[in-house]
């Protein structure tokens, strides 16, 4: 995983990405790989629901968490950008290190594959 500037490249096939919600201030986690077709979200867990993030149908309550397999395309890259609203940015981690991206209101970090 590379970090700097406003861009992460990832040289790993998988990634987790964690964050806070900024109203019910309840944690969300997401699962993600590599594969050919771009950056594909396998899981996503959401420590409880409320404003915004109602589980969806097929979700599955495991030790609090709702646990869901989003039904979305895979991306070339995601963009994550900071509303001011939360208490940090996101947690990205992969091969067992973590880094905290776009703490900072209004600065948008892009995530996508390392391109060799």
């Amino acid at each position: 995983m590379i970090a700097g500037g406003k861009t992460v490249a990832l040289a790993a096939s998988a990634f987790t990405l964690a964050w806070t919600h900024s109203v019910e201030k309840t944690e969300w986690r997401e699962a993600w790989r590599l594969t050919p077709a771009g950056l594909e979200l396998v899981e996503a867990r959401v420590k409880g629901s409320g404003a915004g993030i109602d589980p969806p149908a097929g979700a599955v309550l495991e030790d609090g968490w709702w646990v869901y397999a989003p039904a979305v395309a895979p991306l070339p890259r995601l963009a994550l950008a900071a509303s001011g609203a939360t208490a940090s940015g996101w947690s990205l981690c992969a091969r067992g290190a973590c880094v905290t991206l776009g703490a900072e209101p209004g600065k948008a970090v892009v995530v996508e594959p390392c391109r060799e």
